[in-house]
């Protein structure tokens, strides 16, 4: 198949739908919310720059936030704490605050291939000419809407829980004449001591902004994923109806047999290539997600059953929320590439199915590359050598437990 490199967007493309502005906006208005938040929603020829240089600011904000949180607990694990448990109480945040800063910066060095998919959903909906495309693609993009919404709920909802509830919750600690309030990411003396107020309270605020900032980027990835996804799968569903009608056409249209043969090749060709471009911009993070979401889940399972005898209805809630994210996103990221993989053999098959024989001269060897480029088309990977499968994610899971287990060896 080819690169993305070949992935070519017309920007002059006849506008055939009235109510594409309405429909580009339903189908990617939550993913845009949550990637301006966080400054890297891709600019286009509109931007001005005003706005490019503040989304440059928030790259440099956000990464600085993020490296602070990320250098602040790791410098407290290694000089201010001795207790092995009390070190593997904090592994969790920071192999998550990692994980989370490496999707950033992957997400803003493919900006260009993420603009690219993003041009080529917008000129599909401004392209759609029969009412039966454009419900098709509705139905794709509300799937992907409550996909967002759901991965949101879970994720800030997780981190209102574990950076806000929490610490508020928790009992304040005492030492010598000094009152303060625990933090979920402790930050080393070396830097500031936050037993010291306001130092403690402003702490206390940055870890909550820093917290949003890392919900936004993860949700952010994982939607855009699944939104790229459904919108090549609700072009695949689009074309297989244009396979039923390619022998005998339409009633209300006067096009040849040769015009709609060519209409689906087209078609075909360019979603096959809007395939390859999420996939060179996507699979990286996907692969950082597998990795963070094994050893996340590993550990939030741990201090489950570490804290399984010291009943604590806050702390358990906010396990079993951040379990469930954690859960969520990696098995939407899998199962939305299996169903692409699926859509890409049904189109194979509808292409077999249709009466092939009765197309004249060799036109019907036209569809033969339809069906090979369909079964051969490559599925989504996580880093170019795990598939996006339901096997993948059970795979997760299996790993998660196997570490848990490990680990729960090692510290009994």
């Amino acid at each position: 198949m080819a690169g993305n490199e070949n992935l070519v967007v017309d920007n002059s493309v006849s506008i055939s739908n009235a109510n594409h502005q309405e429909d580009i906006n339903y189908s990617i208005e939550l993913n845009r919310w949550l990637l301006k938040a966080t400054g890297i929603w891709p600019r286009n020829e509109n931007t001005g720059l005003l706005e490019i240089l503040l989304s440059r600011f928030l790259n440099v904000l956000h990464t600085s936030l993020i490296i602070f949180l990320l250098i602040g607990t790791v410098l407290y694990i290694l000089l201010d704490v001795q207790d092995i448990q009390a070190k593997l109480n904090k592994i969790g945040p920071i192999s998550f605050t990692t994980a989370t800063l490496i999707k950033y910066w992957l997400l803003i060095l493919h900006e260009s291939g993420i603009k690219r998919c993003l041009d080529h959903i917008e000129i599909d909906w401004k392209g759609v000419k029969r009412q039966e495309d454009r419900r098709i693609m509705l139905e794709t993009a509300h799937i992907g809407r409550r996909i967002v919404v759901i991965s949101a709920s879970f994720g800030f909802g997780a981190l209102f829980l574990y950076r806000v509830i929490v610490p508020l919750n928790s009992p304040k600690m005492v030492v010598g004449n000094l009152t303060f309030r625990p933090l979920a990411y402790p930050v080393s003396k070396v830097i500031i001591d936050t037993r010291q107020s306001p130092a403690n309270e402003l702490i206390l605020l940055t870890q909550c902004i820093c917290g949003f900032i890392m919900s936004a980027i993860t949700v952010g990835s994982c939607s855009l994923i699944a939104i790229c996804s459904l919108h090549a799968c609700g072009q695949l569903k689009i074309l297989m109806h244009w396979l039923n009608r390619l022998i005998n056409g339409r009633a209300d249209e006067n096009d040849t047999m040769d015009d709609r043969l060519s209409d689906i090749v087209k078609k075909h060709v360019r979603v096959l290539n809007f395939i390859t471009c999420t996939e060179d911009s996507m699979n990286e993070i996907s692969l950082v997600e597998i990795f963070a979401c094994s050893l996340n889940m590993c550990m939030v399972g741990y201090y489950m059953i570490r804290g399984w005898n010291n009943v604590n209805t806050i702390n358990m809630l906010t396990y079993v929320t951040l379990l469930i994210s954690f859960m969520f996103n990696i098995f939407i990221i899998c199962y939305i590439g299996e169903l692409l993989a699926d859509e890409c053999k049904k189109m194979a098959e509808s292409t077999y199915m249709i009466n092939w024989y009765q197309l004249k001269d060799k036109k019907a060897l036209s569809l033969i590359l339809i069906i090979s480029m369909s079964l051969s088309s490559s599925r989504l990977t996580a880093g170019k050598f795990i598939d996006l499968s339901l096997r993948s994610f059970g795979d997760v899971i299996k790993t998660s437990m196997a570490y848990l287990n490990m680990l729960r060896a090692v510290t009994s």
